[in-house]
């Protein structure tokens, strides 16, 4: 009896502490909610109370002016906060994709790359992107003054009324994220040194360069009418290029056998943190496309990015899962992985065109964008490519077709944004209505452009890097890629699951071919 009560007494306590967590833990959520929402209330009803002109800027009182250019920076930060967010889905993404033993090191790099990020793109990147320079690269104000370290800059950034500190926080998450997506192509076999390299490589100088070119001030791009609206070329191109160039030069994991030689895709050791990856960057994604009107005054503009942004992701999804059902390894089965990178691709697909098409338009590039993801993924198999996440065909792929996508699905009546309202005074109009050629031309030169000169420039990087001597090497010593507990120990000194048996690290065990094609 005296077992028995202490058993009851104990279950007793244990559901009252379960229960407290979860009030506790609906308690918190519901105020972030609550306070998100009043947010976002806040600024969908300032611009009906000030005014919805876009060409009467010159008619605001100064107490007019400061409540839009407010409203437009909370918007600008709360979508910042979201982009940055997204780094939680790339870590969970990429380990729930990758092999137990390369779960740490994916968790470092990840970790690291954001730090490091943030000091570079204080230190030089903002003034080479973002700054007035020429047209291929940017360093400061029209005075001349250098914007390096942040010194010399404005109070607020060009026409936006926005901060430029503001305008700086929401740019650095969009520049680690292009620093997160390379790591994913080069899982498993990358030197932890290494990655401090080719980091500062590509988040120093490669994306604020090139992104100049696209978004800066006087970029050459800019300049002929190129159209990136939220990055499928400035943040997925150049990611998506600078994975493959680093896949190509490290060479696959060992022991790793391809389709074509018998062998497949080793398997996930964990779908279901994988799957809450994709959705948490799903999620981040709704700061990432309809934050980058940098205006709340734009309801409808951020009404139509959200929406697209949505049916694009479903549609991608969709076709992606349906094309593993009927042509994949895993014919007949339901595959999970196709899936979410399927709406990843939709995703990534619309960030580029998500301003200016409808809903139809989405639904349609968002499809393809599955289409892309699925063939993709089997022509980097076929090629010897080893990619643990899919990263080449969902980010580079579809972010040159998302940029593309403009040229035909732009539908004719939408214009540019602005931090009084829209102008649709000159609306983008792309080839399926009646639009001509002119704008895809202006995407095909900007896609290209972008896309080898990534491929050149990270090419050179990460060939300089493997050549280097240990420990600063490219590519993780031999024995440490096979050694138990693989380069998590190696690198890091720890197991992600330390508690659990160590996987078999004999070649003929690492790679088994497996019913889930990544």
């Amino acid at each position: 009896m005296e077992v028995n009560f202490t058993k009851s007494k104990f279950l007793g306590s244990f559901r009252q502490l379960t229960r407290e967590k979860w009030q506790l833990g609906a308690t918190i959520f519901t105020g972030k909610l609550l306070g998100l929402g009043l947010a976002i209330i806040a600024m969908m009803t300032l611009p009906g109370l000030i005014s919805t002109s876009a060409h009467a800027a010159d008619t605001y009182t100064a107490h007019e002016t400061a409540l839009m250019n407010t409203a437009n920076t909370i918007w600008t930060l709360v979508a910042a906060f979201l982009v940055f967010g997204m780094q939680a889905g790339f870590v969970m993404l990429e380990a729930g994709f990758a092999r137990k033993r390369e779960t740490v090191n994916i968790l470092m790099e990840c970790i690291f790359d954001t730090c490091l990020c943030g000091i570079l793109f204080w230190a030089v990147g903002y003034a080479f992107m973002f700054g007035s320079g020429n047209g291929f690269i940017g360093w400061g104000g029209a005075d001349g003054k250098n914007w390096f370290f942040l010194q010399n800059t404005p109070l607020t950034y060009g026409t936006t009324g926005i901060p430029v500190l503001a305008h700086w926080i929401f740019q650095y998450a969009f520049a680690d994220t292009c620093s997160t997506i390379v790591s994913g192509a080069m899982i498993g076999r990358t030197s932890f040194r290494g990655d401090i390299l080719y980091s500062i490589g590509i988040t120093g100088f490669i994306y604020p360069i090139l992104g100049h070119w696209a978004w800066g001030p006087d970029g050459w791009l800019v300049a002929k009418g190129f159209l990136d609206f939220a990055g499928s070329t400035v943040v997925h191109t150049i990611g998506g290029v600078a994975s493959l160039v680093g896949a190509m030069v490290l060479g696959p994991r060992l022991g790793r056998i391809f389709a074509r030689d018998g062998g497949g895709m080793p398997a996930p050791h964990n779908l279901t943190i994988a799957a809450v990856g994709g959705f948490l960057l799903w999620f981040g994604w709704y700061g990432f496309n309809p934050g980058s009107t940098l205006s709340a005054m734009d309801g409808q503009g951020i009404g139509r990015v959200a929406a697209n942004t949505t049916l694009a992701a479903c549609a991608g999804g969709i076709v992606a899962m349906y094309l593993g059902l009927w042509f994949g390894s895993t014919k007949g089965k339901f595959d999970v992985g196709f899936t979410v990178n399927g709406f990843l691709a939709g995703l990534v697909a619309i960030t580029a065109s998500c301003y200016w098409v409808s809903p139809l338009g989405a639904i349609l590039l968002g499809a393809i964008s599955g289409v892309i993801v699925y063939y993709g993924t089997q022509l980097l198999e076929y090629l010897r490519i080893d990619d643990p996440v899919g990263a080449v065909p969902v980010h580079g792929l579809n972010g040159i077709w998302g940029t593309l996508s403009i040229g035909f699905f732009a539908c004719g009546k939408y214009g540019v944004t602005g931090p009084t309202g829209p102008d649709d005074s000159h609306p983008i109009t792309g080839l399926f209505y009646g639009g001509g050629t002119g704008q895809l031309v202006n995407q095909l030169i900007g896609s290209a452009s972008i896309t080898f000169a990534t491929f050149a420039i990270a090419g050179i990087m990460m060939f300089v890097i493997g050549k280097l001597p240990y420990p600063w090497k490219l590519r993780v010593e031999e024995h440490g890629e096979l050694m138990k507990g693989g380069i998590d120990v190696f690198e890091h000194g720890t197991s992600a699951y330390p508690d659990q048996d160590d996987e078999d690290v004999s070649l003929s065990g690492l790679f088994e071919p497996t019913t889930t094609t990544v």
